[in-house]
């Protein structure tokens, strides 16, 4: 297996003629190269004539400029900067008389062709600017029009695959077909939608993507402007590889060989859902052919947002399904389990309640997709017989309780993390053993992942039966009595606005912590015991004698029980 060849993306299609073809029309069969034969490959799609001095403000890209010399006589000095000047104006060629007005070109300028790769091409005196002109263009508009006209007809095969019914399947066979190459649609996660065409030519095409991994989507100024960079390459190598093996200028294939690999982006209302990759071993793959497959990214956008659409229709149909399964409103277990089985759920085995909650902050309307692909992809790799749906808020996957939910949880919120700085808080309820007790498991998991954001901040991860004493906190609906009850019990060290204050309720914190040990707490907090003695003396004259009073102490540990759980 030869190395990964790294794709190369293409915008604008650049449609005309290359030099090298130009060569070959019969008005020109006598002209002659000087220069410059690795550029033979540029594309010709105007010609223009130089018979003033101020041409350059006049020059338009790849256009074949033709010149008897006249505005070059008085000032042949000129000549050694003309093609560095025409080259950076993107011109594909320049072809002279000589004789007339200027005898000979400069060493310097041809070297300079040579190593710019601009072909300088010498005419016969005997052929007319006029004839070249109407034969070169007839040839650019007979391409362009036989350009225009199969990538009609392909668009028009392609269109009629989609109002068929097809898919990604059937598009990506059409542009197989029509182009005898082997062509991949890819997601923006560089996941591999379809293929077709030969198989051993999948496979390397297959290879090359695995190694390449997803992309983002390039912006499209820059894709074209890398495009054109690629094609000039490209071309320029081709060229220059045919102009070695033949001494005869012209001689080469029409247009130099094509590419082996191009990729073109899916893109629908500004949204970029993948790319069309073509794979041809033989380089057969020219810009025609790239024309055709960027009207088959156009249909593959059709076939995308059109499976959206129904993806949409029928998330809401499982979601709607799911909640009333999770609420207890979808009916007997029998009921539940058929229906469960028509989307490929099941819910009669042993099962655990996941909820993944999206944390306040960021953009919540972008987010919730998101979330709800991260978390189904996962559930397809750990468990494909599992259910999951998106709520408002909130993804909701009901898995086997053999499979290991933590795992499914964190491969969502690692694919999850490329979108920073939204994050999720997760839940996970105890086993339920079927549809009947699903409601329980439902409300266990969404305790869980509240409770575990109050208690550790966004992007928390807690199973219910780890909460412990929160989860009794977090039954007190009532807010301010919670408050209340904190600022009762702890006092001025309910509140953070003095710094002392917070330091002693640190230490406090720490005695609870170790049953009221003194040395340990002082190795803890790096104190001096009799500071330690001190601060305890204090901290008592403030809340009473919790030292003597276990009812006190057991006041004062949920107080900053109630304290930690965040929200409250």
């Amino acid at each position: 297996m030869e190395p990964p060849v790294r794709l190369a993306s293409t915008g604008t299609i650049i449609h005309g003629v290359s030099v090298g073809e130009v060569l070959g029309v019969s008005t020109l069969a006598q002209a002659r190269l000087i220069a410059g034969g690795s550029g033979l490959g540029r594309i010709v799609q105007r010609l223009n004539v130089m018979e003033v001095p101020d041409i350059l403000a006049w020059v338009k890209p790849h256009e074949l400029l033709l010149t008897t010399g006249y505005p070059l006589r008085n000032t042949p000095q000129s000549l050694g900067r003309l093609v560095a000047d025409l080259d950076e104006r993107g011109l594909a060629a320049l072809a002279i008389k000589l004789g007339r007005y200027v005898d000979e070109l400069p060493e310097e300028m041809v070297e300079q062709a040579d190593r710019l790769g601009f072909p300088l091409i010498l005419l016969p005196n005997d052929v007319g600017f006029d004839d070249i002109l109407n034969q070169v263009l007839t040839d650019i508009l007979n391409r362009q029009a036989a350009v225009l006209a199969r990538a009609e007809e392909a668009h028009r095969a392609l269109v009629q695959v989609v109002l068929a019914g097809g898919g990604l399947n059937e598009v990506t066979e059409g542009v197989a077909g029509l182009l005898d190459v082997a062509v991949a649609a890819v997601d923006g996660g560089g996941r591999v939608l379809a293929t077709a065409g030969p198989p051993d030519h999948v496979t390397i095409l297959r290879e090359s993507l695995l190694h390449e991994g997803p992309t983002p989507a390039p912006p499209r100024t820059a894709a074209r402007s890398d495009a054109r960079s690629d094609a000039r390459s490209d071309a320029r190598s081709d060229a220059r590889s045919d102009a070695r093996s033949s001494g005869r200028p012209g001689a080469q294939a029409a247009g130099g060989r094509g590419r082996e690999f191009v990729s073109v982006p899916v893109v629908a209302a500004g949204h970029h859902h993948g790319r069309m990759v073509a794979y041809s071993p033989s380089g057969a793959i020219r810009d025609s052919d790239v024309g055709i497959l960027e009207r088959a990214a156009t249909v593959a956008a059709l076939v995308v947002t059109r499976q959206e659409a129904v993806n949409a229709v029928e998330s809401k149909y499982r979601a709607d399904f799911l909640r009333d399964v999770l609420t207890g409103r979808a009916g007997t277990a029998e009921r539940v389990a058929a229906r469960a089985r028509a989307f490929g759920w099941d819910l009669e085995r042993p099962v655990t309640v996941l909820v993944a909650e999206l944390d306040p902050d960021g953009d919540e309307r972008t987010a919730q997709d998101r979330l709800v692909a991260c978390w189904t992809a996962a559930m397809r790799r750990h468990d494909p017989r599992g259910a999951v749906a998106g709520f408002s808020h909130e993804v909701v996957a009901v898995v086997g309780a053999a499979v290991d939910a933590a795992k499914v949880a964190k491969d969502a919120a690692a694919a999850f993390t490329d979108t920073p700085p939204v994050t999720f808080s997760t839940g996970t309820s105890r086993p339920s053993p079927g549809p009947e007790t699903l409601p329980e498991a439902y409300a266990q998991a969404l305790k869980a992942a509240r409770v575990g954001r109050q208690l550790h901040g966004p992007g928390a991860v807690a199973h219910f039966d780890q909460l412990g004493v929160y989860r009794l906190l977090s039954l007190v609906n009532d807010t301010e009595e919670l408050h209340a009850f904190v600022r009762e019990t702890l006092g001025p060290l309910a509140s953070d606005h003095d710094a002392e204050n917070s330091d002693l309720r640190r230490t406090l914190q720490t005695l609870l912590e170790t049953n009221l040990n003194v040395a340990e707490t002082a190795r803890r907090l790096h104190f001096h015991y009799n500071t330690l003695r001190y601060r305890i003396g204090k901290l008592e004259r403030l809340l009473g004698n919790f030292t003597d009073d276990p009812h006190l102490r057991l006041n004062l540990t949920l107080a900053l029980h109630v304290l930690r759980m965040r929200g409250i």
